[in-house]
């Protein structure tokens, strides 16, 4: 596969998971008594959604669920939807979208210093180590003055860094799980499974969620459910195919669209300069770590 035609995948997902900041902000809004509990019944109806969606769409479902390596795909479910989410949507709740989007793409990192003990990939060059200590400044910035609507910023950061270290562990096991059962299988699975349990965690706040789904929020969460099942089964299937370190490059491109579509269409949050300025590190450090270091695009 080109290098193009993976950068437009890459893109095309980086546009679908920036659109899902300001969709969760904005059915918060809907929601004045915002507890934890209902916002993760709120991401177990999302993800559950979404794994039924794609498993509508799986041949031989058994089949692929019997061949699985049921230790991996429990390993996915726990860290790609379940501890993921669990500290994405409690960080949302804390913080701002804008702050949320940029933490979020510092998983790129956690690959580089964990795909060499996992998955035996080339180790860190200086280079990703010097990329390493520039975000972390940058993250240091933005959260020193991160502008209007940010909420409690340090409990917010540390819940999105959890978040996008979880991220990280569960692309780093889709590689092994792969060759037991294909991307699209595993995702659905990893996504219906871990929805029932997000809805487990949030069920005492079942009750309200279903009084106050209005069409609004139905719209938010529909939109949010076909984000997930299309987003991540793009993004697995690459996982599947190409180098972990060549996808984690790209992702400069996750934090970008999520930080700009945040500050567009959720109303009260207006990055300060420490943001602007933190963010704009981030993103170059991800960006500078993306260049091409002889990566060879060949099927694994």
């Amino acid at each position: 596969m080109a290098r193009s035609s993976i950068l437009i995948q890459v893109l095309f997902c980086a546009l679908l998971w920036g659109a899902a900041f300001p969709l969760i902000k904005l059915t918060y809004a809907e929601w004045p008594q915002r507890t934890l509990p209902l916002c993760l019944f709120f991401a177990g109806v999302r993800f559950t959604l979404a794994g039924a969606g794609i498993l509508a769409f799986c041949r031989d479902l058994l089949f692929r669920l019997r061949r699985a390596d049921k230790a991996m795909l429990l390993g996915l479910t726990l860290t790609q939807t379940c501890l993921q989410y669990i500290a994405f949507y409690l960080g949302m709740s804390l913080s701002s979208g804008v702050l949320g989007a940029l933490l979020i793409g510092c998983g790129s990192f956690w690959w580089v210093i964990l795909a060499p003990l996992i998955v035996r990939t080339s180790p860190a060059t200086r280079r990703d180590w010097s990329a390493l200590l520039i975000c972390a400044t940058g993250i240091a910035i933005a959260v020193y003055a991160p502008g209007a609507g940010s909420g409690r910023v340090v409990l917010g950061t540390l819940c999105f860094l959890a978040a996008s270290l979880a991220g990280a562990l569960g692309l780093l096991i889709m590689r092994p799980l792969s060759a037991s059962t294909d991307a699209k299988t595993a995702t659905g699975l990893s996504l219906f499974l871990g929805g029932l349990v997000l809805l487990a965690l949030g069920a005492s706040e079942a009750s309200t969620f279903i009084t106050t789904l209005s069409p609004r929020v139905a719209a938010y969460t529909a939109a949010l459910a076909t984000i997930s099942a299309v987003a991540f089964t793009i993004w697995n299937r690459l996982a599947h195919l190409h180098p972990v370190n060549l996808l984690a490059g790209y992702r400069f491109l996750i934090p970008l669209s999520g930080a700009i579509q945040s500050t567009l269409f959720v109303a009260g949050e207006f990055p300060g300069p420490g943001l602007i300025i933190g963010g704009g590190i981030i993103i170059g450090a991800l960006y500078w770590m993306s260049r091409p270091k002889s990566v060879v695009l060949t099927p694994h």
